[in-house]
């Protein structure tokens, strides 16, 4: 097998995937994140109690499970359910950021002003607190990007990830731990994941920078 192909089209697929699990890890976590912290009281109490006993539950167990109920030819349904349930166990960590945001923004001044403006609740949270803690937001999103790509390698790596024959780092990490005697399969896998992460990183503190909240301010 061409390495180099298996290489291009494996960082595709990751960072295409890496992209959707952000997209639906922000979008969870924004939207409960965002009421846990607006509204407070009650909600705040028992929502915290669900997400906790949510969180207990072993995710590389139902990953298991599922893998092995699914058909085994159907690629788009495998990687769509992998999507799925690392999307689901991924977003808690970010509601709970976007709670302590929104804990803070709606104490200030312009909450206020807001309320006795008689703007909903809704847009309260969505046009006027949340543009306020997108450096929240930005901070985290390419150590999102860079966990979703470890995860799915490491999942591919162990034969939970993406089926065979789909291109992919973490088929060609362990085919190179299983054939030694050809190093440039392992060392390229490993390079690529290096530099990929790298790349990463530094977009994503490119970006955090142009959303610093120290040198630009979205109060209204």
């Amino acid at each position: 097998r061409d390495v180099l192909a298996r290489l291009v089209y494996g960082i595709r697929i990751a960072v295409f995937f890496a992209l959707a699990y952000s997209f639906s890890v922000f979008l969870l976590g924004v939207i409960s994140g965002s009421l846990m912290g607006y509204i407070g009281g009650w909600f705040d109490l028992i929502s915290q109690r669900l997400v906790e006993i949510w969180s207990l539950l072993p995710f590389l167990y139902i990953v298991i499970i599922l893998y092995s109920l699914m058909p085994v030819g159907n690629t788009v349904l495998r990687i769509t359910v992998l999507l799925l349930i690392m999307a689901l166990f991924g977003w808690i960590g970010m509601s709970y950021y976007m709670r302590t945001a929104m804990y803070r923004e709606k104490a200030r001044d312009y909450a206020a002003a807001a309320v006795l403006a008689g703007a909903g609740n809704l847009r309260i949270i969505f046009v006027h607190l949340l543009p306020n803690a997108i450096s929240t937001i930005v901070t985290f999103l390419p150590f999102t990007v860079s966990a979703a790509i470890t995860a799915l390698t490491a999942l591919d790596f162990l034969g939970f990830g993406l089926p065979v024959p789909t291109p992919s780092i973490g088929e060609l990490l362990k085919q190179g731990t299983e054939r030694l005697n050809a190093p440039w399969i392992v060392s390229s896998a490993f390079g690529t994941m290096v530099v990929l992460l790298t790349l990463v990183t530094f977009v994503g503190e490119a970006v955090r920078e142009a959303f610093d909240p120290k040198q630009f301010s979205y109060y209204r």
